[in-house]
């Protein structure tokens, strides 16, 4: 029985259509839906958006089904909530817009070599667990791609080399400096005793503190990473992206802080794409 070639020879035609420019367009799309799903992804607004599509997915369905005052009803809906989705998702909207002036959109900064990466992550581990074990409170801003000089504003200045003994000093108790925030920028703290904007999720549990609200509370509004030590039980934890993991261990921390410090080449290189493309032709 003779093979049907009609559909590959469909296929062909409709690629022989297809120029670099729709490829190159093709490829900036995916890469912007890319980054806007990695910036969403651990955050509050992904469990809005997938609400969002399942209404849309019931609502496709009930057009298919003829379902006419549910499609009316959903439809409205939808049409409303893209209506206010600048404001559920002011906070991400916010940190999109800052990464994309700053140029930072499609790849992050360089901070530190990973030696000096390492140096840093080991003495702000071991300032953090000799804090620990002494039930000295902490709370430590580790500022990444968008600038948060209105938090340093708030504090005192000060810009010396991270040290364990520095930080230890930093946070020695009823000093001017305890209370507040600690900046690190790269391997250097910028500003001490900061002021934090406090979270206003109110579904968070009673045994967080303070300096836990005020470490979600910024890492709701901008890309930092805020490691708490409770004054009162010692724990360690670590908010980021709107999120508090605690509890953590020594390995588990350094895990978590070295990828901050460590150059992450994720920008696009036009001569990578340009390859690709023409190797593409090539076999078409």
């Amino acid at each position: 029985m003779p093979f049907d070639l009609s559909v590959p020879l469909q296929y062909h035609g409709l690629l022989s259509t297809v120029g670099i420019r729709d490829v190159v367009d093709i490829l900036l799309v995916a890469v912007i839906l890319y980054k806007s799903y990695e910036m969403l992804k651990d955050t509050r607004a992904i469990t809005l958006a997938k609400g969002l599509f399942v209404m849309m997915g019931v609502a496709l369905a009930a057009y298919i089904l003829e379902l006419h005052a549910i499609y009316w009803l959903l439809s409205k809906s939808i049409y409303l909530l893209f209506m206010a989705l600048p404001i559920v998702f002011q906070p991400e909207l916010r940190r999109a817009l800052e990464r994309i002036g700053q140029g930072r959109f499609l790849g992050s900064a360089v901070h530190l070599n990973a030696e000096e990466a390492d140096s840093l992550v080991n003495e702000i581990d071991k300032a953090v667990f000799s804090m620990s074990a002494k039930k000295i409170g902490a709370l430590l801003v580790l500022e990444r791609d968008i600038g948060i000089n209105e938090i340093i504003d708030t504090g005192i200045r000060i810009d010396g080399l991270v040290t364990a003994p520095f930080m230890m000093n930093v946070f020695i108790p009823n000093t001017p400096l305890h209370d507040g925030a600690a900046v690190i920028r790269g391997n250097r703290m910028i500003a001490a005793g900061c002021l934090l904007p406090l979270t206003e999720n109110r579904g968070l549990s009673t045994e967080l503190g303070t300096r836990h609200r005020a470490a979600l509370g910024l890492s709701e509004q901008c890309d930092a990473v805020v490691v708490v030590v409770s004054e009162e039980t010692g724990i360690v934890s670590i908010a980021e992206n709107g999120r508090i993991s605690r509890r953590l261990t020594p390995d588990q921390l350094r895990s978590r802080l070295r990828p901050l410090f460590t150059k992450v080449d994720t920008a696009i290189k036009v001569q990578d794409i340009r390859n690709a493309i023409d190797s593409w032709r090539k076999n078409k």
